[in-house]
Formats: C-alpha cells, sequence, structure tokens
C-alpha cells in the first residue's frame, strides 16, 4: 500500500516539477534578456496586465458561478423522506453520498473549475483594457454617431470583450444551475407545483431575463459596428443600413428588454402562454427587422436607384479610407512628358543617369552567392538597395550582409562546440554600385572580401554581426577557446576573434547554467568544461523574432536592410501601426483599413541593442502605445545623423497605398461609383511572367527641385490598359522624409506603359534576333527589371538584358536596352545606348583624372607616337563605354579628336 502511494506521489511530483521548470526556465531567462536589452519596464508591463486581467476574468466567472450555485442550495430538497421502505435513486445517492460540506466543497471546485475553463477568453486582452484607459483622440467624428474614431478603434473592442464575457457567464449559469435543479427539483424548475412559491423558477427565470437584456445591449454594439458594414456598394454604412438595419437594431433591443420583463414576471405568474408569445414575437422580430426588411429595402429602394441613395456614404467611404491609408496627403502635380531630350539635357541631369540602377536584385542575389560568399557555411539572405556618400558624391549601392548560416557547415564541423562556441558570427558585406558594369559583365564591387576591404573609402571598424537574419539558434561567447573569424590563406587558415560587445546574459553561476540548460533542453550547458565566468549566452539573435520579443503590437516589414554607419553595421526594420476598425475606411487585402510606418527599428549587428525611434508622432495609435510604454519610444531627433542620412519610405507601404490609390484618387462620387477612372499598378515582364512592378528607388531631380535626391517611385496604367498614367512618388530625404507625390500626365495624350515598351523590345527585329539567339546556344536570356525613369519633364525606360550559362549561376550584365518616345535601342552599356538614341555623347559617372596625353598638352610627337598615341586613346574609351563611364568616354573623344587633328596637320606636311 505504501509502495503504490510512493509511485502516485512521484508520478503527480515529477511531471508537476518538469512543468515548473519549463515554465520557470522560460520566465527567467526572458526576465534576463528584457534586462539585457533594456526594456525590463516592458515585459513587467506586459506581465503585470495580462495577469491581472487573467486573474480579474477568473474572479469573475468564479464569483458568478459560486453565487448562483449556493443560490441552489436552498431548492435542491437533499434531505430524503423518512420513513419510506422504497427510495428512488436520486434519493438513495443524496442519502448516502451528498452532504451539505460535500455540496460546499462541490460548488466551490464547480465554480473554479469553470472560471478557468472560461479565463482564456482574456488571453490577450490586457492591450484592449490599456488602450482603452490611454486611448488617443483622432480628432475626426464619423458622420453616423458622431463619435471620435477612437471610439471605434481603443473603447469598442473592450466593450465587445465584456459583452462576450457577460454572455459566456450567464449561459454557463444557466446551464450548471439548470443541471442541478432539473436533477433535484425538477418539478419547482418547470413550474409543476402551482400555488407555490418556486425558488428554482425565478432563480432561472432571473437568469433567461439578464440574458436577454444583455443581447440588447448586444444589438447597440451591433448598431455602432455598422460603420464597418459592407452591405454596401462600399465599406461602412450604407443606405440600407442606417434606413433599415439600424432602426431594426434599436427596436430589438427593445423587444429584448420586454422579453426579459416578460419572462421574470413568468416567475410569479406562470403563464407560458406569455412566454412563448414573448420569445416568438423576439424571433419574428428579428427575422422581420435584420433579414426580411434590409432585403426589401435593398432591393426595391436602393438597387433601382443605387447611386442616388448611396452617395453620401460613398462620399464618407472616399473621405475616410483617403485619410485611413495616407492618401490625403498626396500632392498632386502635372507631369508633361515631353518629347525634347537633348544631349545637352541630358548633361543636365548626370546625377540621374550616374545612378540609374541597372543591377536587378534577382540575378544579383546570385552573383553575391558566387562572388562574396567565398566559404559554404556564409549566406546573403536578400539584396537590400540604399544611397551612400562615396568619394564626395551620392550615389546608389547594392549590398547585403554576409551571414553565417550554421546549416551549411560541413557534417563532420557539426559539433555542438563548434556550433555553439566556435562559429558564432557572421562578417562584413558586400557592395556594388547600382550602375556599374566590370569588361566580364559583372558587378564592381566597392566593398567585400574577407578580411573587409573598400575601394571607395567605406569605413567598417566593426564588421562582425552576431545579430541578422540568418543567426538563429543561441551561441555562446566568452569561452576557454576564441571564436572563428574568418578564412584565410596561409599556414593557419583562420583568423579568431574574441567578444568585445554589449550583447548576452552571463552565465557565470550554476544557478544560472541550470535555467538555461532547462530553457534549451541542452544538457552540455551544465556539463561543458568550455565556459568560463565571462561567458555569455546570446539568444533571440534573429533580429525579426528579437523585435518582436519585444512590442509583438507593432507590425514589421519583411525585409530589413543593412545600413552602414559610424563604421559600424545596423539593421533597419519599418514598423507599421495597423487596425481593421477605422470607420468607413476600405479594408486591404490584408485585412486592416488604417496603416502608418510610425516606427523605425535600429537594431546593432554586434551589440545586439534595440532602438525604437517615432518619426510619425502624429499617429493616434503610436501615441497610445508610447503611453502604455513609457520610454518605449525614442524622438526622431534623438537617431544619430549618420543613420538618419539612411531613412527609406517602405516599399510595401507604398505598394498599399498605391493599390488604394487605384481606385481612391477618384474623389468625384460618380467616377468612383462608376469606376471610370480607375487604375492599375504598372505591370512588367519578370522572366516569362507578367506581374505588377514593384516600388524602386532611384536618385533623381524632381520637377521643380534644384537638388536630386532619393525617391521611391511606382507607375500607374489606366485599368484594363497598358498606357500610362501616372507616377507616385515617395521622398526619402532629410526634412521632404515621407511626403508623397502623384505626377499626372495630360489626358489628351498616350503615353508607352511599361508592358508596351517590353512589347516593343519584344519586336524589334535586331533586340529580338539577338535574344533569341542567346537563347538557342546554351545560355539563358534573364530580363531585368524595366524602369521608367522621369528626367527633364520626359521618360526614359531602361532594362537591363543579363546572360547566364546554363551550366553556370554567373548572370552577367550584357546590354541595356534604352527606350524614348519612339526609339529603341540596345548595346553593351547605358551609355552606348543614349548615345545611339541621341546621338552624341552623353554623361557619365566621374571618373578619376588620367595623367594627359602628349598631343592634349600640346608636346611634340611625331606620326608614329600619335598613332599609338590615338589607338590607346580608342581603346580606353571603349572601355570606360562598356564601364558606363560617360565623362570618361567623352574626354577620350575629345582627346582622340586632338590628336586626330595633329596626324592630319602631320599627314599636310
Amino acid at each position: 500500500m505504501k509502495l503504490n502511494r510512493l509511485w502516485f506521489c512521484l508520478l503527480i511530483i515529477i511531471p508537476g516539477f518538469l512543468v515548473a521548470a519549463y515554465l520557470g526556465s522560460h520566465f527567467l531567462t526572458d526576465w534576463y534578456w528584457f534586462a539585457e536589452v533594456g526594456y525590463r519596464q516592458v515585459f513587467l508591463t506586459r506581465l503585470l496586465s495580462e495577469v491581472g486581467i487573467r486573474l480579474g476574468t477568473i474572479a469573475f466567472f468564479f464569483l458568478f458561478f459560486y453565487l448562483n450555485l449556493l443560490f441552489t442550495r436552498k431548492s435542491l430538497h437533499l434531505s430524503p423522506p423518512e420513513g419510506r421502505e422504497n427510495w428512488t435513486l436520486k434519493e438513495y445517492l443524496i442519502d448516502r453520498f451528498i452532504t451539505s460540506r460535500r455540496l460546499g466543497i462541490l460548488y466551490l471546485l464547480l465554480s473554479l473549475a469553470g472560471a478557468l475553463i472560461f479565463s482564456p477568453l482574456a488571453a490577450g486582452k490586457w492591450l484592449v483594457v490599456q488602450e482603452y484607459l490611454r486611448a488617443t483622440p483622432f480628432g475626426l467624428a464619423d458622420p453616423l454617431f458622431g463619435r471620435d474614431v477612437s471610439f471605434y478603434i481603443f473603447k469598442l473592442p473592450l466593450y465587445h470583450f465584456l459583452y462576450k464575457l457577460l454572455i459566456t457567464a450567464v449561459v454557463g449559469a444557466v446551464l450548471v444551475t439548470g443541471f442541478f435543479y432539473f436533477i433535484f427539483n425538477p418539478r419547482e424548475l418547470l413550474g409543476l407545483r402551482r400555488g407555490h412559491f418556486s425558488r428554482p423558477l425565478v432563480h432561472f427565470s432571473t437568469l433567461v431575463a439578464l440574458l436577454f437584456l444583455i443581447q440588447a445591449w448586444g444589438f447597440r454594439l451591433q448598431a455602432l459596428d455598422l460603420v464597418r458594414s459592407s452591405r454596401g456598394v462600399a465599406f461602412g454604412a450604407s443606405y440600407t443600413d442606417i434606413h433599415a438595419l439600424l432602426p431594426g437594431y434599436n427596436i430589438l433591443g427593445w423587444v429584448a428588454v420586454a422579453c426579459g420583463l416578460i419572462i421574470v414576471l413568468n416567475a410569479f405568474r406562470r403563464n407560458l402562454k406569455l412566454v412563448s408569445a414573448g420569445i416568438l414575437s423576439f424571433m419574428a422580430a428579428y427575422f422581420l427587422l435584420v433579414i426580411a426588411v434590409p432585403l426589401a429595402v435593398q432591393k426595391f429602394q436602393v438597387e433601382p436607384n443605387e447611386f442616388a441613395r448611396e452617395e453620401p456614404y460613398l462620399r464618407y467611404n472616399i473621405n475616410f479610407t483617403r485619410r485611413a491609408y495616407g492618401l490625403d496627403r498626396i500632392t498632386i502635380q502635372e507631369f508633361p512628358a515631353l518629347d525634347n531630350l537633348t544631349p545637352a539635357s541630358l548633361r543636365e541631369e548626370g546625377a540621374t543617369l550616374d545612378n540609374i540602377r541597372l543591377w536587378d536584385y534577382r540575378p544579383l542575389e546570385q552573383t553575391y552567392s558566387q562572388l562574396q560568399e567565398i566559404r559554404s557555411y556564409y549566406s546573403f539572405k536578400d539584396i537590400d538597395v540604399d544611397r551612400y556618400t562615396l568619394d564626395g558624391r551620392e550615389r546608389q549601392v547594392m549590398l547585403a550582409a554576409r551571414e553565417l548560416d550554421q546549416n551549411k557547415l560541413p557534417d563532420r564541423a557539426r559539433t555542438w562546440i563548434n556550433e555553439k562556441m566556435r562559429y558564432t558570427h557572421g562578417y562584413g558585406l558586400a557592395m556594388n554600385p547600382a550602375n556599374t558594369v566590370t569588361a566580364g559583365g559583372q558587378p564592381e564591387f566597392i566593398a567585400g572580401d574577407l578580411p573587409f576591404h573598400s575601394s571607395a573609402g567605406l569605413q567598417v571598424n566593426e564588421p562582425r554581426i552576431y545579430y541578422g537574419e540568418l543567426t538563429g539558434d543561441y551561441v555562446i561567447t566568452g569561452g576557454t577557446a576564441a571564436e572563428f573569424d574568418y578564412p584565410v590563406t596561409g599556414e593557419d587558415n583562420f583568423v579568431e576573434t574574441r567578444y568585445q560587445g554589449r550583447g548576452g546574459v552571463p552565465i557565470n553561476t550554476p544557478w544560472r547554467r541550470l535555467v538555461f540548460a532547462f530553457r534549451f533542453h541542452d544538457y552540455r550547458l551544465l556539463m561543458s568544461n568550455g565556459l568560463t565566468p565571462q561567458s555569455k549566452i546570446l539568444y533571440y539573435r534573429n533580429i525579426q523574432e528579437r523585435v518582436r520579443k519585444i512590442m509583438p503590437y507593432l507590425r514589421y516589414d519583411a525585409d530589413p536592410y543593412l545600413v552602414v554607419a559610424g563604421g559600424r553595421l545596423y539593421w533597419f526594420l519599418d514598423a507599421y501601426t495597423i487596425t481593421n476598425m477605422y470607420p468607413y475606411s476600405e479594408p486591404n487585402s490584408g485585412g486592416f483599413n488604417y496603416i502608418r510606418n510610425s516606427v523605425k527599428v535600429v537594431i546593432d549587428a554586434y551589440n545586439g541593442s534595440v532602438d525604437y525611434y517615432l518619426v510619425d508622432p502624429g499617429d493616434p495609435l503610436a501615441q497610445t502605445l508610447a503611453r502604455i510604454f513609457p520610454g518605449l519610444f525614442k524622438p526622431r531627433e534623438d537617431m544619430p545623423a549618420g543613420l538618419q542620412q539612411h531613412l527609406r519610405y517602405p516599399p510595401d507601404l507604398l505598394s498599399i497605398q498605391a493599390q488604394m490609390l487605384t481606385n481612391y484618387h477618384m474623389e468625384n462620387t460618380m467616377l468612383f461609383y462608376n469606376k471610370e477612372d480607375a487604375w492599375s499598378i504598372a505591370e512588367e515582364m519578370v522572366g516569362d511572367k507578367r506581374q505588377a512592378m514593384d516600388p524602386y528607388y532611384t536618385l533623381m531631380r524632381l520637377p521643380g527641385e534644384t537638388q536630386a535626391e532619393y525617391i521611391l517611385m511606382l507607375p500607374f496604367t489606366p485599368a484594363r490598359k497598358v498606357n500610362m498614367i501616372a507616377w507616385l512618388a515617395a521622398r526619402n530625404d532629410g526634412p521632404h522624409y515621407g511626403q508623397l507625390l502623384l505626377y499626372q500626365f495630360p489626358k489628351n495624350r498616350s503615353i508607352y506603359g511599361p508592358m508596351q515598351v517590353e512589347a516593343r523590345i519584344d519586336q524589334e527585329p535586331r533586340i529580338s534576333q539577338q535574344l533569341t539567339l542567346w537563347d538557342q546556344h546554351g545560355s539563358q536570356v534573364i530580363r531585368g527589371n524595366l524602369l521608367v525613369i522621369p528626367i527633364k519633364g520626359s521618360l526614359l525606360y531602361v532594362e537591363p538584358i543579363f546572360l547566364q550559362a546554363q551550366e553556370s549561376k554567373l548572370p552577367e550584365l550584357r546590354q541595356v536596352v534604352v527606350a524614348y518616345e519612339e526609339k529603341i535601342a540596345m548595346a553593351d552599356t547605358l551609355a552606348g545606348a543614349l548615345q545611339v538614341i541621341f546621338g552624341t555623347q552623353t554623361p557619365a559617372p566621374a571618373a578619376s583624372p588620367q595623367p594627359p596625353s602628349q598631343a592634349a598638352t600640346g608636346s611634340p610627337g611625331n606620326l608614329s607616337e600619335l598613332i599609338k598615341e590615338a589607338n590607346r586613346l580608342y581603346s580606353e574609351a571603349q572601355d570606360r563605354l562598356k564601364q558606363g563611364d560617360w565623362a570618361g568616354y567623352g574626354e577620350n573623344l575629345k582627346k582622340l579628336e586632338q590628336v586626330l587633328q595633329e596626324m592630319g596637320q602631320k599627314v599636310a606636311e
């Protein structure tokens, strides 16, 4: 017997200990980690709020269930009649098992069980409560109820939560108490003992009446939800909603109140006909007012004259949707789409032409992988686009972080020591200008290699990457052995390092080693001799996981980008505030109907520090979060100047805004209703697939501006057509950051759209023949992004052509296609294609000065020397042309012209 009890205790204690150890280790490691990153107050706010709401919900359900069960106690008749020889099974069970004390314990257990079962209803609702308490007004009222928009976003969700809690509690109490009454006192519950006060019937009727009263409040909440109705021609309350459904909900609320009062009255009068009539009336009213009448109004009043009926509500939808997506902030300008570009005007736009992005990120990813990964365990997650000041001028570049991917380590190297303590970090980055190409068709790397080297003066004092996009599992630093840094050639084929950063949690005590061993299910953290008192454990190293762990209440961009600033590597991650509760605003494909890019998150790739910068302080959602989490957001002004230079408008946000703008650029309700001027995002060919263009960055001088700036742009075409009608630009630099400009083309002219230019490329005989020839000789032709480049009031279309051998994964940029008006040309370089179209030299990136030739300096020379000089200058000019160095190409042509003139003079002599 004692042995059985011992086994029973062990079966209870051991699993309980393991569960407690698991939960406790997660709590403690999170506690340590939040202290490391400096956001322990955020952790405490979340923890205390979640615990408080959960305990409050448990207490509410427990008290509600327990009080209702206590009320049943006097009505259960638990004492069997004395002197009876034949007892029913119920009377026998009561006499044998049910006592007053046991019943009290049973009530407590049932109430606690019910409270625990229903407590998950409060999961995650602490933020709803906090937002209710710290709501920030929008300063904009809805046109139906006159309430501030903040009511629907911050207040109404709490009311829905409370409604759900009350309905659940009352239904649960009805079921539990009804069960006890039905088992122990069915006659009084059913009102079969006439002339006798029925305590069970009164109790049960009160609960049912309470259910009707709560439902009356529920109808009021449904009425408030009409501002997000999808019934009409546009999102938001429609004619039918306001003139049929809203009155219906109001009437139903009073009908529900009346039914509740009838049910309470019936507990004393016991007139089942009255109760039946009340319930049937409620059901009939619901069918009539919520289903039949709205359907009839829609069919016979709205549809025959839909626009006239819906016109006011269409206006609400247009106005609120434009506000919710920030479309009301767009400045609209006319773009003339002239056809008067000349070589002289192109030279004035050298900054634009110097930074046209020829490299498409898709083939460039393969090139980076082949040329810059260097070892199999290094990977480039993706290619980012940004601008940097190099050699005194701003240039658009492509760059990527060289991260260490432990999954690519050789099998023999995938030991615990190697994965946790040796191969801990990536190293450096690779960078190339977006518009330059080597003679072999490869990108011209101006930064990269191992150890890190930059030919453009890019300074990186700390190239190690402990926190990135591919850094998954935890690692340990400060062990007995040094960490692998990067490979080199020679006798010692690698360099070692030791982590000196601020990241990581110390594991310098047996207790902490035990906690982390439980947390990561890894006994070797306890047993390893490689740890020292200086050892630290780095976890949550993936930057997406890291920022979500701190602040999961923002939506994060899927594509972080790398920034080099102050000699260090940083990750930038755009964070958005979103909601689906904005009244009258049309939801997008993601399900939300309001979005702002209010926060920029900056993560140090070496230390792992995380900073949240508030770049849109006017966003009420961000302001509310700032009130809930004081000190979380830093003002934009606190961001170091070197980082502010790399702020970018997010392509994902511009895509969402552009998609909404395709319809919501129309502010005239008649045009909007008929979709007479609907747009589409312009399409292009990617491989052999036709797809919508992605927003793309470019350095250019906007119309009316004096300086070139970094912009993000996207063209539009009319719906179901391919000619271009407008382009949207987002500014990125300095005080203009975030400004949106919409340039519309004249409506009396047809402007070539990207797909029309793609078709012209396919139809141009020489280009088509050449591309077909390459595709048939063991090579694959890859057509890069078609870029529309606004310049001097005109449009240039540029598409790079890549060539990749079937047995190779190393694409080469071999041709550039340029289209302008009716002209189209393909050449080895952008400069060459422009020269074909415009017939003379065009500007090029500035080149380093070359030693002057004899002819250029006026030095004497014989004819043979002049011929040699002419050949040299011609060869140099061709090299410059292939590299896209237009200025150098033009300079060599001028020198060649002088040499040829001098040769002519020599011959004449």
